[in-house]
């Protein structure tokens, strides 16, 4: 299922009491100015608008600054992590500064897309800016999550001077296959689900209290404001739109020292390994959680991130000895295998490492698949699979985000709806580190495929979970670039690398490889029902020596005081799948109220609720629709604003078919509306 990224609040983190260390070089925390709007001017102009901690001595004695450089609000959207963390670095003596991208929040202009050449060029003259200001020592790093670890990577690529260290979180280096758009080549929902978030989240206005003009800002913004996912779809293939920005068509540009940090339970699970392997002096961290700040993400164990990142920019930007570069290149959080659960709290196992590298070193043990399961040595193999389309529905959320039950859950229905090969009970534990790679030899009987496969941890009792997955587009088997459709009943040999991953299955329990043809709703399914010939396959698994206790110790979490909110209505999530038997439409209905709060500072009232509906029929691919509606709120005193965003996909056999509405309402009158009508061929998809 797609995921979104809400309003944060931390009535749930469940964190510490605040633990905060104290300065190295006075022992104290240092005291500190906070300016929630300060201006940073283009060259062209237009201004951003950036809340800034630092020392209060730092006019006197500059200190590097810590940048921060996303969409997502500064005033009342980040507002719960930014609290948590950046006040903790300024205490220690950094500036840390939190810029609201151009067009978002409360600064000026209107924002194109996402991770464009313009944004990385307005982020390039940010650090410059900040680079020169008296209280700023001339050296800057970037840190981000999601967004902001995507940009830190793209603007270390252009290699500005005063950038000096990048902090990645959950980001990725490749856009095409790699991000939320074409997984393997193949659609995915979220490039409709996410770009329906962004559709809803730029339409918000700047708060009128920072803002004279804020009506004009917000009506420009309006007029402005793309539709994102059919920009999106309008590039089905990994053409130069993708290239700009996917750091791994070149490694070579980025100079500043990378800690990359990611985890388990999110859906950027690749980046770490390909960096630490990639980038000289680099360092990876992958623990269990899904997509959060480690300092305070679940599934637990949490890390002293504050801590571990502090390490990293005093010997970056403050030139001190912290040791930093004698960590262990990858340090990974090996999990238990554990009964699939669509949610958890914690989950067992142990920090393991790497000291050079991160996975590409390990040696493999390959399983050949064949007609009596899984076998150590080749045998023949004749299987055919054709799942029905609505086969996926307990792969869980795409990128679990915290709102409740988003983790795959038991895979025994989808397995049933898939071709499986199963292992002989494991002689002794095996412990999973790496990507596994899967070779078949396959003909699909229709020009346009995809394959799902997933690895599967089998208990005695037969309960199934996945422990990692991969996805492919069959005209991308060759080519991302320059896909071909399929021979039909022409054998061909395709290779699948599943998602990386650290995993222990426990001695007397099986493994599964389960292969199907659709792999709804994390797919967009092909337009038509395929049927593939399996003739031969192996699986290589990336093996490491059992570990036995942590090889690796981290500090606990701590952070700074929580964000101060008052409740005005509480989250609500809901999940839940629906079968019409009258029509036979199978659907996903998710339903996200993240609730509405006033900041207990400034006062300004924020709330949002998100709505999607995923339909399908098992037996027909064309009947796949996908309809979001999203409700954005802010008030401040007798301003009450308020925008409903709507749209919708569906698709025939040469065509998809997208619409959108966007409605600004002050207090309550209808201010602006606007259609969006795209019809948009398919290319291979």
């Amino acid at each position: 299922m797609p995921h979104r990224k809400p309003v944060q609040t931390v009535d749930n983190i469940g964190l510490p009491p605040d633990l905060r260390g104290m300065d190295t070089a006075q022992n104290t925390p240092l005291s500190l100015i906070e300016d929630p709007d300060m201006g940073i001017t283009l060259s062209d102009g237009c201004r951003l608008s950036a809340r800034v901690w630092r020392p209060d001595n730092s006019d006197t004695a500059p200190v590097p600054v810590i940048l921060e450089y996303l969409p997502y609000r500064k005033r009342d959207g980040t507002t719960a992590r930014d609290a948590l963390t950046h006040p903790w670095f300024a205490e220690r003596g950094y500036a840390c500064v939190r810029v609201d991208m151009r067009g978002n929040g409360d600064s000026y202009g209107v924002m194109e897309d996402e991770y464009t050449p313009q944004e990385q060029a307005d982020c390039i003259e940010v650090i410059n800016w900040l680079a020169a200001q008296p209280w700023c020592s001339g050296t800057v790093g970037m840190m981000g999550i999601s967004w902001g670890g995507f940009n830190g990577l793209q603007v270390a690529a252009h290699a500005p001077e005063p950038l000096k260290a990048v902090i990645t979180l959950c980001s990725t280096v490749d856009r095409f296959a790699d991000d939320i758009h074409y997984k393997g080549g193949c659609l995915l929902n979220e490039n409709l689900g996410w770009g329906a978030t962004m559709w809803a989240y730029s339409s918000r206005a700047p708060d009128p209290a920072l803002r004279p003009d804020w009506r004009e800002m917000w009506l420009e913004r309006l007029e402005a404001e793309p539709f994102l996912p059919a920009l999106w779809l309008r590039h089905q293939s990994r053409d130069a739109y993708w290239k700009q920005g996917s750091v791994f068509e070149e490694y070579s540009p980025l100079k500043a020292k990378v800690l990359a940090i990611g985890g388990w339970g999110d859906s950027y699970k690749n980046a770490v390994p390909q960096l630490v392997e990639a980038l000289p002096g680099a360092k990876g961290i992958v623990g269990p959680w899904v997509h959060k700040y480690p300092h305070f993400a679940i599934p637990e164990p949490r890390i002293g991130f504050l801590q571990e990142a502090l390490r990293w920019w005093d010997r970056w930007l403050k030139g001190i000895d912290t040791g930093v570069e004698a960590d262990p290149d990858y340090r990974a959080y090996l999990m238990d295998g554990m009964r699939p659960a669509t949610w958890t709290h914690e989950r067992p196992g142990r920090w393991i490492t790497e000291p050079t590298g991160a996975t590409s070193h390990l040696p493999v043990k390959t399983l050949h698949l064949t007609d009596e399961g899984l076998q150590d040595t080749a045998a023949p193999l004749d299987r055919s699979v054709a799942s029905p389309a609505h086969c996926g529905a307990d792969g869980g959320g795409y990128c679990a985000i915290w709102l409740g039950p988003e983790m795959p859950g038991d895979q025994r229905q989808d397995d049933a709806l898939s071709v499986c090969f199963d292992s002989g009970p494991l002689a002794q534990q095996m412990d999973i580190l790496g990507a596994p790679r899967l070779r078949l030899r396959l003909a699909c009987d229709k020009p346009q495929g995809q394959i799902a496969v997933r690895l599967n941890h089998i208990h005695p009792d037969g309960a199934s979970a996945r422990i990692t997955y991969g996805v492919l587009n069959l005209s991308h088997r060759d080519s991302a670039e320059h896909p071909q459709a399929m021979a039909p009943g022409a054998m061909t040999d395709i290779t699948l690398d599943l998602d990386h991953i650290a995993y222990r299955i426990p001695k007397g329990h099986r493994l599964r490889v389960s292969i199907s043809t659709a792999y709804w709703p994390l797919l967009w399914p092909a337009p038509e029902a395929a049927e593939v010939t399996l003739s031969s396959g192996q699986i290589d698994l990336p093996q490491r020596p059992t570990s036995g206790g942590d090889e690796y110790s981290f500090a606990p979490p701590t952070s700074a005081a929580a964000w101060v909110t008052e409740t005005l209505r509480p989250e609500n999530h809901i999940r839940r799948q629906e079968i019409d038997r009258v029509t036979g439409i199978v659907s996903l209905i998710i339903e996200d109220d993240f609730g509405k709060l006033r900041d207990a500072d400034h006062g300004l009232i924020a709330g949002s609720v998100a709505r999607e509906v995923w339909r399908i029929h098992p037996d027909d691919p064309l009947s796949a629709k996908g309809t979001c509606h999203w409700t954005e709120e802010l008030e401040r005193d007798d301003i009450i604003l308020r925008t409903e965003t709507r749209s919708q996909m569906w698709s025939d056999a040469t065509h998809f078919h997208l619409t959108a509405r966007l409605e600004a309402y002050e207090n309550d009158k209808l201010i602006y509306e606007r259609d969006v009508t795209k019809d948009i061929k398919r290319h291979f998809m």
